[in-house]
């Protein structure tokens, strides 16, 4: 009941309906906040499709590294969001003209890619502004207020309206991002604009990338190059450095100078691939010049050629060749030598040693190109090694001329004293058949009995002198019969045991008198000898003699004979006495007399080690000194069975 009587006041005001000026008042607000809603949605949407499309792009670049592709995705984003008939990048070239670089079309009618346009009032009107940044929206070029080549231009292209955003790079002018729209006029609205400045940013980023992409690449192309380059040194190196070794080791191992310097230019020319390579000689006095050798494929060839360096048209290149210098240069035809070489790049190289300038090496290339720092240094290594060939060369002649005339004097020494000897043997036999009947009478009158007798004295020293004489005779006589090797061998069989105590039985009593002790060494099994006995008796004999002589009183004399595989080993040994080292290969020669063992005093004509030596090698054998600890030591090898019986007389 109290419920009831409370809401009675209340039914007329629930009752009461609003005016017609409250729903027209309430309709108007809900309207224009349905408008505002909207707006804003459409805010919201533009705005994510603004997002969207940067993201898009700023995806992409991040992605790529390709200008291009990145320009070209671009130029289509912009295009369909816009929804404009074409999007284009146009690049400046130095001249303000440039070229489609990017398009984006609706379709094929539209479409100017790759086309390169000349603006021809851009540069005067908007190539200032345009730096600073300036944005140009045309709705419709036939209202806007624009020049007529502007428009001109942008008719030519089908252009209507058109939006237009500088690309700046490093505060420059780079290129422009250009909307066109073809098929009508077109209002440009300011979020657009704002939104395509806003997409400048990426565009720029993604130049800055590729500039640095392409830089990187350069510089990594340039560091291949280089890597080639110096691999290709390197090999280069390797295959001068194999080619030098190659051409050294041939010249030295020749001696003959032609074929020294023929064998340089020719593998020289073949390893650097030229066109000729040749040596010129100076002659002494260094006025005249011989192209000695040469290698040529398609030039002529003056291998022989001479001339006076004066009447050269280049007679500074040889004044530098002579000072040591190598010279690069272009030869011309004025030259008599290079009459066929007219345009070649040459080359000339000193041959050069610590004495001087013997020549030089020239090498002819039928190109225009320089011979590089390795093919230079490698000529000239070449040419040193030439100039060390060359005068060893020269030096190996020059001795080989003196050992003929020491060896034609030396004949001549020879065949003089085999005259002088077969001259004298027939008087000193008479003599000494004179001093044998002399001393018969001078006996017979009882003139010499007497030993102490000035007749006696001086009578003996006749005979002693006329006997070495004959000696000396007899030996000269022996060696020039041995030096023509014109008697046969009278081979014997002999008993060593017996026969070489026979030989030194005669040295015994001698030994003795000079208190000097002689031992004969021999094995029981000692086998026999088939060799000449004279031959070997003399051998022995003058050795025996040799020891005897230099042997001092007390000192010992040691014969011995022992077999060794196939060959016969006689040592003769005798203490108290040394020969200096460096004397003991000229003790065999010829008149030789050690200095340091007084050889006046033993007397002796120099002659017999020389025909021990001689006697040794005609039994096919051979002989060797040694001295060492106050001893000499004579050791003669000899064969034990002859097998050559083209030159022997078997006895």
């Amino acid at each position: 009941m109290f419920t009831a009587i409370r809401l009675v006041p209340l039914v007329p005001q629930v009752l009461a309906l609003p005016s017609p000026l409250q729903l027209e008042a309430a309709n108007q607000g809900l309207e224009q906040e349905i408008i505002e809603r909207l707006q804003i949605e459409e805010r919201l949407r533009q705005q994510s499709e603004r997002e969207h499309l940067l993201g898009s792009i700023t995806q992409h670049i991040r992605q790529s590294l390709d200008l291009y592709e990145t320009l070209n995705t671009t130029v289509d984003e912009v295009r369909q969001f816009l929804q404009v008939d074409r999007v284009v990048v146009y690049r400046f070239n130095l001249d303000w003209n440039g070229s489609i670089i990017a398009e984006s079309a609706s379709s094929r009618d539209f479409s100017i890619a790759g086309q390169t346009i000349h603006d021809p009032c851009f540069e005067s009107l908007w190539q200032e502004p345009y730096q600073q940044g300036r944005i140009s929206a045309i709705e419709d070029i036939h209202i806007e207020n624009i020049q007529d080549c502007h428009r001109e231009l942008l008719e030519s292209l089908q252009v209507r309206a058109n939006l237009v955003l500088p690309i700046l790079y490093r505060e420059t002018l780079w290129g422009l991002l250009v909307a066109h729209h073809c098929s009508g006029p077109r209002h440009w609205e300011t979020w657009e604009i704002d939104l395509l400045q806003q997409l400048m940013t990426p565009p720029n980023i993604a130049i800055q990338q590729a500039q640095l992409h392409q830089q990187i690449q350069l510089l990594n192309l340039r560091l291949e190059q280089q890597v080639r380059q110096r691999t290709n040194e390197l090999q280069r190196a390797l295959e001068f450095e194999s080619l030098l070794k190659r051409i050294t080791d041939k010249v030295r191992d020749s001696l003959d100078e032609d074929q020294i310097l023929q064998t340089a230019v020719e593998e020289l020319a073949l390893g650097l691939s030229v066109d000729c390579c040749d040596v010129r000689l100076y002659n002494a006095d260094r006025t005249a010049c011989t192209i000695r050798n040469e290698y040529t494929t398609t030039l002529p060839n003056y291998r022989g050629y001479e001339f006076q360096i004066s009447e050269s048209p280049s007679p500074g290149i040889h004044e530098q060749l002579l000072q040591g210098v190598t010279s690069q240069f272009c030869s011309t035809a004025d030259d008599l030598v290079q009459a066929g070489r007219a345009e070649l790049s040459s080359m000339a190289c000193p041959l050069m040693d610590n004495e001087g300038v013997l020549g030089s090496l020239w090498l002819f290339r039928a190109t225009q190109e320089d011979f590089n720092e390795l093919e230079v240094r490698l000529a000239q290594q070449v040419a040193n090694q030439c100039a060390i060939a060359v005068r060893q060369a020269r030096l190996y002649q020059t001795a080989q001329q003196q050992v003929v005339e020491l060896e034609r004097l030396n004949r001549l020494k020879d065949d003089f004293l085999s005259t002088v000897s077969h001259e004298l043997r027939t008087p000193m036999s008479s003599i000494k058949l004179a001093i044998q009947m002399l001393e018969i009478q001078l006996r017979s009158l009882n003139v010499i009995d007497t030993a102490s007798s000035s007749i006696g004295r001086y009578f003996q020293i006749l005979q002693n002198e006329s006997q070495r004489e004959i000696n000396l005779i007899d030996d000269l006589l022996d060696l020039a019969r041995l030096d023509a090797d014109v008697e046969p061998l009278a081979l014997t069989s002999i008993d060593l045991r017996e026969w070489i105590p026979h030989v030194a039985e005669p040295f015994e009593m001698k030994t003795q008198s000079q208190q000097q002790q002689l031992i004969l060494e021999m094995p029981e099994n000692l086998p026999s000898l088939t060799t000449d006995l004279a031959y070997l008796a003399r051998i022995l004999t003058e050795l025996l003699n040799n020891a005897c002589k230099y042997t001092p009183a007390g000192g010992r004399i040691t014969l011995s004979a022992f077999v060794d595989d196939r060959y016969l080993k006689l040592t003769l040994s005798n203490t108290g006495v040394e020969i200096p080292q460096n004397e003991l290969d000229r003790i065999f020669d010829k008149f030789y007399r050690v200095p340091s063992l007084d050889p006046w005093r033993h007397g002796g004509t120099g002659l017999g080690l020389a025909l021990v030596k001689k006697l040794v090698e005609r039994l096919g054998g051979s002989i060797r000194a040694e001295s060492s600890e106050n001893q000499v030591i004579f050791t003669v090898e000899l064969p034990l069975g002859w097998l050559n019986f083209s030159s022997v007389l078997l006895v």
